[in-house]
C-alpha cells in the first residue's frame, strides 16, 4: 500500500503508519479465539507531514485519539475480517484529516434589528407593569 491519500496535496506515507493486531471481542463464531482481526493504527506525524494550522485543528477534532506523546491511535474491530478493519482505521483517519483541512468559517458579528430591540423593550415593559400591579398598595 502506498499510504493514505487525504487530498490532492496531502498523503500520509505508509512508513509513518504502524499497525498491530489483536483478537477482537464480540461475536465471531469458531474463529473468535484464533484470528487477530482487531486492527490498531498508530500514527506519529512527521515534522513536514501536516501544516501547523491543520495539525492544530486536527488536535481539536481528534482529541480522543491522541496520546500524551502526540501519537494518533485508532482502533477498529467492527468487522470479522482483518482487512476490513484495516480499511476502517484508514477511513477514520482520512475523515478526521479532511475535517481538519477546512479552516472554520469566520463568524461575522451581527447587530440586532430595530424590530427585535423594540420587542425586547416592550416585553421588559410588560413584565415591569405586571410586577408593579402585584405590589401591595399602602393607602395610609
Amino acid at each position: 500500500m502506498s499510504g493514505i491519500q487525504v487530498s490532492e496535496k496531502l498523503e500520509i506515507p505508509e512508513d509513518e503508519l504502524q499497525w498491530s493486531f489483536a483478537r477482537s471481542g464480540g461475536p465471531g463464531g469458531q474463529n473468535v479465539n484464533k484470528v487477530n482481526s482487531k486492527a490498531t493504527l498508530r500514527w506519529t506525524p512527521g515534522g513536514d507531514t501536516l501544516p501547523v494550522p491543520v495539525w492544530n485543528r486536527f488536535k481539536i477534532h481528534a482529541k480522543r485519539f491522541l496520546t500524551t506523546e502526540g501519537q494518533v491511535v485508532i482502533q477498529s474491530q467492527e468487522h470479522r475480517d482483518q482487512a476490513q478493519n484495516i480499511e476502517s482505521c484508514r477511513r477514520k483517519l482520512r475523515e478526521l484529516l479532511r475535517a481538519s483541512l477546512k479552516p472554520p468559517k469566520r463568524r461575522i458579528a451581527s447587530q440586532p434589528t430595530r424590530a427585535s430591540r423594540r420587542r425586547r423593550l416592550d416585553a421588559k415593559r410588560r413584565q415591569s407593569e405586571k410586577k408593579k400591579s402585584r405590589q401591595s398598595k399602602d393607602f395610609d
